[in-house]
């Protein structure tokens, strides 16, 4: 097993550094120069050639890029070019906010994408199974910014019952503290800055949780459809156990075990998505932060942000590759049983 996890490892190294790579190049080489756009158009040829000079554009593209991989090894991501400070603390600063809404949405993602799955597999080929699917299909088929606006429209718009933006009233929000709004509220016992906090916190979370949900459903359906034809399944039903036991203690747990594997992979690719989320619905994260950053060509920030959810994604899929072989006793650790 140790082996195992140690070649999982190694092979992340050349992963994260061509994600370095990709996305020096982009900021630094395949976009324009960001002197004219921090500086203003009223700024001379000299301060611009300063103002290079100072953030180390003039240097080499091959200086820059190792002096960027030195400096992100010990956890400097750089200077921002308008604000002039840590990226690093920007991040750190709306993190929890990105953190918080793809943890909600994976939750709903997951508890609702499992409920229909079962309830497809289990009445297959009937209304049921259809209407589960059909939910599945438009969670896949619809995009994140165009299902969160149709939200906003209904629920904010129409309905009047739902906030389109923001992540809590100003009055109301907690100070110190986590930066997970709901954990930070729940601590202090402010029971009405919590209440808006989670009312804050629906449109966007649902938004979210659509695409994932309707992975999970898809896979949740083809694991308990698997699971349900077993012979271990069909001996439990002729030793005449109800149809809820069967169901649920034999067929959807060992189902889950894809399933869970999904859920891992899931949560990871939410943090990218929750990029156009944000955006929407002003949410104060590192989405939102990371669009306005590319919209002032402000680099630095944006090559901290992408690196960061690359770095997330990658452990999360470490993490999942991990779990599955310890769960899973087909998995062969053996190099020889591998190949």
């Amino acid at each position: 097993m140790l082996k195992y996890i140690l070649k999982r490892i190694l092979l992340v190294i050349p992963v994260l550094l061509g994600v370095t790579i990709i996305i020096f190049l982009i900021t630094r080489v395949l976009a324009a120069d960001p002197a004219p756009v921090v500086l203003g158009e009223h700024a001379t040829a000299a301060q611009m050639e300063a103002w290079r000079q100072d953030f180390g554009l003039n240097d080499p593209i091959w200086i820059q890029y190792i002096n960027f991989v030195l400096a992100a090894l010990q956890g400097d991501l750089g200077t921002s070019y308008y604000t002039h400070t840590s990226v690093a603390g920007e991040i750190a600063a709306r993190f929890p906010a990105t953190a918080e809404l793809a943890i909600c949405a994976i939750i709903v993602a997951s508890v609702c994408g499992i409920t229909l799955g079962v309830i497809s597999a289990v009445k297959k080929n009937k209304m049921a199974d259809h209407v589960s699917m059909l939910i599945a299909l438009i969670g896949v088929s619809m995009p994140i910014f165009w299902s969160g606006i149709l939200l906003i429209l209904l629920f904010s718009g129409v309905l009047h019952i739902l906030p389109s933006s923001g992540r809590i009233d100003p009055l109301l929000a907690p100070t110190g503290g986590t930066g997970f709004f709901i954990l930070d509220t729940i601590m202090q016992g402010d029971m009405e800055a919590l209440g808006d906090a989670l009312i804050h916190l629906l449109l966007p979370t649902l938004a979210l949780s659509l695409y994932s949900m309707a992975i999970i459903t898809r896979m949740t359906r083809s694991s308990m459809l698997d699971t349900l034809s077993a012979d271990y399944v069909r001996t439990a039903r002729a030793k005449g156990l109800s149809k809820n036991a069967v169901n649920i203690k034999h067929a959807l747990r060992n189902a889950m075990l894809p399933v869970s594997t999904v859920i891992g992979l899931q949560f990871g690719s939410l943090l990218g998505g929750a990029l156009l989320t944000e955006t929407v619905f002003s949410w104060p994260g590192i989405g939102k932060y990371a669009v306005d950053c590319v919209l002032k060509s402000d680099f630095p920030v944006v090559q901290g942000i992408v690196l960061l959810i690359a770095v997330i994604f990658v452990v999360m899929n470490l993490l999942v590759d991990i779990i599955y072989a310890y769960l899973d006793p087909r998995i062969k650790y053996g190099t020889k049983e591998e190949g």
